[in-house]
């Protein structure tokens, strides 16, 4: 049966992309570049910060690479001091709780980004379960942190359902073994069902999601 769901956090819980973007904009323009969506989507959707530095900054030293970081996430929070959840996770969520589903959040942001955007959210409370992927020996797309949340709840991959929005994202939860779901917020559908979704959707009202849900509930655990 259906006991765990795990959660990216931006692009899946709620629709950050234009803000991180915009954060990213802003400080390249004080550096004297430009900074388009397109060069967003190359180097930086989905990725752990180290990833996207070195992608951004190839000739510049780890310390620097952290610094710009430190700087964009600070900026990010500026920018997102409220954030609304995506259309039916609340409902998701509900659904859960009166099933006792556990859930967890498994992100490759910062810890906090993470626990300002959940905050940001009004979800502190209701997702205290969360997985930091740069905390961890490797962030997604390996499947470690992945791993790691199911190991938190005491689930097995196969009695668990994923959500996600980037590449790297969804190739860390479809190797961890994980029924994934892909939302639209940040790839084109054809892209999430190439790179190995199970099923995707533009929101949590989706009435396939709800579909997939029952069925996987009704199914006796393996």
């Amino acid at each position: 049966m259906l006991n765990a769901l795990l959660f990216d956090l931006d692009g899946t819980l709620t629709d950050t992309d234009t803000l991180h973007l915009l954060a990213l904009q802003q400080l390249m323009q004080e550096e004297g570049r430009t900074f388009t969506e397109e060069d967003f989507e190359k180097h930086c959707s989905g990725r752990a910060n180290p990833d996207m530095c070195r992608n951004l900054f190839p000739d510049r030293s780890v310390a620097q690479h952290v610094e710009f970081a430190d700087r964009k996430e600070a900026r990010f929070r500026q920018l997102s001091t409220h954030l609304e959840p995506l259309p039916g996770l609340l409902r998701l969520l509900a659904f859960a709780e009166q099933n006792q589903v556990g859930m967890v959040v498994v992100t490759n942001a910062p810890r906090a980004n993470a626990d300002h955007m959940l905050k940001a959210l009004n979800l502190s409370a209701r997702l205290p379960h969360v997985v930091v992927a740069e905390e961890l020996a490797r962030a997604k797309p390996d499947p470690l942190p992945y791993l790691t949340g199911l190991e938190r709840l005491g689930a097995r991959a196969e009695n668990a359902m994923a959500f996600e929005d980037s590449i790297p994202g969804l190739t860390a939860a479809v190797k961890a073994g994980i029924f994934t779901v892909a939302l639209t917020t940040s790839q084109s559908r054809e892209a999430l069902l190439a790179a190995g979704a199970h099923l995707v959707i533009d929101d949590f009202n989706d009435e396939r999601l709800w579909q997939a849900i029952d069925q996987a509930i009704s199914q006796p655990a393996r």
